[in-house]
């Protein structure tokens, strides 16, 4: 399987200058992990991870001052919509980290999550084992 059988397509984005907590409302609300944030006057898109929040909240820091592009994750590693999950989940194990900014012709297609790995690890099992 590839990453673009496993990869959200409907990506939360944001911009460096929300506040933490209203990036957080949002992620919070969508139910994920992570946001791509998008600054038009950056080098590409970065990433936003609970991981990166909670950081914050843990230093004391006020997530109503703080801005998205102060906490953003850095070496970001993004995958290829053809790359095999296997090679995701090396990434994220080589990284430490559990999201990818899946990029096609530089743009950004989706994000994969370790949670999406699983998914359709588990239902390829599934299939394997119906089909037997």
């Amino acid at each position: 399987m590839q990453v673009r059988d496993g990869m959200s397509t409907e990506v939360l984005t944001v911009g460096p200058d929300h506040s933490l907590r209203a990036a957080s409302k949002a992620m919070a609300a969508r139910h994920v992990g992570a946001a791509v944030v998008h600054d038009p006057d950056g080098e590409g898109a970065s990433i936003l991870t609970e991981r990166d929040v909670l950081q914050s909240v843990a230093a004391g820091e006020d997530p109503d001052a703080e801005h998205v592009r102060d906490h953003l994750t850095s070496d970001l590693v993004y995958a290829a919509p053809s790359w095999t999950l296997e090679q995701a989940a090396a990434a994220m194990m080589q990284g430490g980290f559990r999201h990818l900014v899946v990029l096609d012709g530089g743009e950004v297609a989706g994000i994969l999550s370790v949670r999406d790995i699983v998914r359709c690890w588990a239902r390829q099992r599934a299939d394997e084992e119906l089909a037997r």
